[in-house]
């Protein structure tokens, strides 16, 4: 979107330190990598990082103006220079104006795990009615909304924002910034509990997502203690239950279920994906798309990468869902992997991060889980993730690297098996299978 220099003045309050010439009309740009001629600097700070140190090449690459926190400090090579207090916070009010200007359906998506499911499970469906834009791949955080609502066309119907978090009141930061019509929780899980410190917290940061939502908005979640308990939104609520499917038929790639006395199709296995199902379903009923069309969408919904990624290398059959983990996710995965796929079968689990003091006894208690079941080997790779074979009845094998554990499953796992792996995205599982059909 281009934007009138008083309009941007107007909307972030900048003060302008120094101006040549304020005539025409601009874009915003973040990154020299991507800056064209015309356009209006704005360089982000951050923990480790700073724009400002590329403002002069900004102005080398074409740009005719610049954003700056530093109030004493002007390079007149620029047609003007605009002062802000905080340039993420210009950027979040530049990025609210967008979203108020342009007026779409704004959806917001957060939860322990599950975010980025449900963002693309809905985005499937309100395609079907809408013209829908939605969060790229994971970006949640500030940088992320901002870019999605730059990023939305002028006729953008609906937009669906995934938001991330990793301390209290970033949420509520974001929620405040891009004021949802619905707002979804996914769940509450133990993700994050490192920093938060338990799971009142992380349900608490969670549920700050209905600060900005609309008074006459709808925020929708699974029905949860954790949720009710936490949640100040006197709007109206949607509280979905697990308890109302009925007609459960999951099978490879394959998931039909009955709710609400309506049939619904996924290609995708697991019990926590009907879950995903049901919130998306309550959003679209929310605005007014029809049976078929829902659907339609659930029916054409597919995973991105990482997350249930099917491919077969060697004989061998790999479903890669290691995007992230938490105990919650890894044990909906298990069930669904250990029900639904017949032998030889194979567990490669890794360690799961940012669980805090307890870490250890997350990942024996996924081990404990296991028990109930055979006839599958299980590896770990890890210093983690060896606490889940310690604690189980598994057969199995402790690996410390991704290239151990490639070798060891060219050498020693039969042609025709299936393997799971799970973990979190710091463990770098894809290696695993770029190694296998590499070595």
């Amino acid at each position: 979107m281009k934007f009138k220099l008083d309009e941007i003045i107007k909307c972030t309050g900048a003060q302008i330190l120094y101006q040549k010439d304020i005539s025409g009309v601009f874009e915003i740009s973040t990154d020299t990598r991507k800056l064209k001629t015309g356009n209006i600097y704005l360089p982000l700070r951050g923990e480790n990082y700073d724009g400002h140190n590329f403002i002069d090449k900004a102005l080398e690459l074409g740009a005719r103006g610049y954003f700056t926190q530093d109030k004493f400090k002007v390079n007149k090579s620029a047609d003007f220079v605009l002062y802000v207090k905080n340039s993420l916070v210009a950027y979040l009010k530049l990025a609210n104006y967008i979203r108020n200007k342009i007026n779409p359906k704004v959806i917001a998506i957060t939860g322990s795990s599950g975010k980025t499911t449900t963002k693309e499970m809905l985005y499937s469906v309100l395609s079907t009615t809408y013209k829908t834009h939605k969060t790229y791949l994971n970006h949640n955080n500030e940088i992320g909304l901002c870019q999605t609502m730059f990023s939305m066309d002028n006729d953008c119907q609906v937009v669906v924002v995934e938001m991330g978090m990793r301390n209290l009141g970033e949420i509520e930061l974001l929620s405040t910034y891009c004021s949802p019509d619905i707002g979804i929780i996914t769940n509450i899980g133990s993700a994050h509990v490192e920093r938060l410190g338990n799971l009142k917290n992380i349900a608490i940061a969670k549920c700050e997502i209905a600060v900005g939502l609309k008074k006459d908005g709808v925020f929708i979640s699974p029905d949860s203690a954790k949720i009710r308990n936490n949640l100040n939104y006197l709007g109206k609520k949607i509280f979905t239950s697990y308890e109302n499917v009925s007609n459960v038929d999951i099978s490879i790639s394959h998931s039909k279920f009955k709710y609400n006395n309506i049939d619904f199709e996924l290609n995708v296995e697991g019990d926590y994906n009907i879950e995903n199902a049901l919130l998306v379903i309550e959003a679209a009923k929310e605005l007014n798309i029809s049976r078929e069309n829902i659907q339609k969408g659930l029916f054409n919904y597919k995973p991105i990468e990482k997350r249930w990624e099917v491919s077969e290398i060697k004989g061998l059959t790999f479903i890669n869902d290691s995007y992230n983990a938490n105990p919650e996710s890894m044990k909906a995965v298990l069930k669904t992997f250990l029900s639904v796929y017949k032998p030889p079968l194979v567990l490669v689990l890794g360690n799961m991060g940012e669980l805090g003091k307890d870490e250890i006894s997350y990942h024996k208690e996924i081990g404990e889980f296991l028990c109930t079941y055979d006839n599958v080997k299980l590896l770990t790779v890890g210093n983690l993730a060896k606490y889940i074979l310690r604690n189980s009845t598994l057969e199995g094998v402790e690996f410390e690297t991704n290239f151990e554990c490639a070798k060891y499953i060219l050498d020693n796992i039969k042609k025709g098996s299936t393997i799971l792996l799970k973990a979190s995205r710091a463990m770098k599982f894809e290696e695993i299978i770029e190694m296998v059909g590499r070595l």
